[in-house]
C-alpha cells in the first residue's frame, strides 16, 4: 500500500507542508475583509461628518404675537451648532473617521507574528463602538424631539418648519450607523480570528 504522506523526516514533514499551505488563505482573507471594512467605516463616518458639519437651514416664520395683531416674519435659523447632540455626533464621527485613516494604513503594513497592533487595533475598534453608537443615539434621539416634539414639556416639532435641516440629520444619522456597523463587524472578525488561532 502507497503511502500518501511526501517522504521526510519520520514521514512528517509532507504532513507539516500541508497545514502550512491550508493556513495561508485564511490569514489573507482575514486581512482582505479587515481593509475592506476599515474602508467602509473611513468612507461612511467621512461622510456623516461633511453632512452634519454643513447641515444648516434658514427660513422666516410667521409668529403670532397677540391674536389682535397681525403675525410679525422672524427669520430663523438651524445649524449644527445650536445643538450639543449634533456637536457630539459631529466629534464622534470626526474622532472615527481619523482613526479609520490610521488604523487602514496601519492594518495595511505586513508585520511580524510577535506585533501587538492587532490586539490594540481590536481594542480600539471596541471603543469606536461605542462612541458611534453613543453619537448615533444622541443625535437621533434630538433628531426624533425635532420631528416630533414632546407635548408633556410643551416643546414643538420642528421639522415641519427645517424639512431639510433634518433630512440632514437622518442621512448622517444613517451613514454614521453604516460605519457602527462595519466597526461591529471588525470586532467580530477579530474574535473569530483569535479562536482559529487558539488550539
Amino acid at each position: 500500500m502507497e503511502s500518501r504522506v511526501k517522504p521526510g523526516l519520520d514521514g512528517t514533514q509532507g504532513t507539516r507542508n500541508q497545514v502550512k499551505e491550508d493556513g495561508v488563505g485564511t490569514p489573507r482573507t482575514v486581512r482582505i475583509c479587515d481593509a475592506v471594512l476599515r474602508l467602509v467605516a473611513l468612507a461612511a463616518t467621512l461622510i456623516a461628518a461633511a453632512v452634519i458639519g454643513t447641515a444648516r437651514q434658514t427660513k422666516t416664520v410667521n409668529i403670532q404675537v397677540s391674536p389682535t395683531l397681525p403675525p410679525l416674519p422672524l427669520t430663523v435659523a438651524a445649524k449644527t451648532a445650536y445643538s450639543s447632540a449634533f456637536v457630539y455626533f459631529l466629534i464622534a464621527n470626526v474622532i472615527a473617521c481619523v482613526y479609520s485613516a490610521i488604523s487602514l494604513a496601519t492594518s495595511t503594513v505586513k508585520r511580524d507574528s510577535k506585533s501587538n497592533i492587532g490586539l490594540s487595533l481590536s481594542i480600539i475598534d471596541i471603543a469606536m463602538v461605542a462612541l458611534l453608537f453613543s453619537g448615533n443615539g444622541a443625535a437621533l434621539t434630538f433628531g426624533l424631539l425635532g420631528k416630533h416634539g414632546n407635548s408633556h414639556v410643551q416643546w414643538q416639532k420642528v421639522c415641519n418648519v427645517f424639512g431639510k435641516f433634518c433630512l440632514d440629520v437622518a442621512v448622517s444619522s444613517m451613514v454614521s450607523l453604516l460605519g457602527s456597523v462595519a466597526y461591529v463587524l471588525l470586532v467580530l472578525l477579530a474574535l473569530v480570528s483569535l479562536h482559529k488561532r487558539s488550539p
